[in-house]
């Protein structure tokens, strides 16, 4: 395209000249061939004119394509980034704030204020004394995560597995909360 429009803007240029300078103005026929190498210029720098819009709509169309595409890709990556950031303040909400959960859930139970400050504070008291609670609940986390039995006893009591008597207290230790 850009050849043909070079080569057309050139030859406009010729038509339009070449009468002026080359013919000789003693023949009778000269205002008539100057006529048709205008004409013919004309049509050239016309045609011209008509390829230079398209070429430069291309390049609009092209750039807006271009744009389209970077604002894509940028909305989905600000996306993904938002949801990771939300799945992981999620995720530690959940991990640093059991007492919460525990209050939300005996909310739900109870009907009367009275009742509840009674009963959160005897579950609190509880939990506290009561470790194998505790244990429980990272064990259902970390099942509700997808992790195995070898990879919860080392998350929970720190023991890799093996035929080791602490593994073995953990293996049943583990069987006695889960109820296997």
């Amino acid at each position: 395209m850009h050849l043909k429009m070079f080569v057309l803007s050139s030859a406009a240029l010729v038509l339009w000249l070449t009468p002026l300078t080359a013919l000789d103005k003693k023949i009778g026929w000269h205002k008539a061939m100057q006529g048709v190498s205008l004409c013919a210029a004309i049509a050239c720098a016309v045609k011209s004119g008509n390829i230079a819009y398209k070429l430069s709509k291309q390049g609009e169309i092209e750039a807006i394509k271009e744009r389209a595409i970077t604002a894509d890709v940028i909305d989905e990556i600000s996306t993904s980034a938002y949801v990771s950031q939300q799945q992981r303040q999620h995720e530690a909400e959940l991990i640093l704030s059991p007492v919460e959960c525990l209050e939300r859930s005996l909310s739900l139970d109870c009907e009367e204020p009275g009742h509840l400050e009674r009963s959160t504070e005897d579950k609190l008291a509880a939990r506290s004394e009561n470790p194998d609670s505790e244990r429980l609940e990272r064990i259902l986390q970390l099942q509700a995560r997808g992790y195995g039995k070898a990879k919860i006893i080392l998350e929970v009591w720190g023991v890799s597995k093996g035929g080791s008597p602490k593994y073995k207290a953990a293996e049943a230790e583990y069987k006695r909360l889960v109820g296997e």
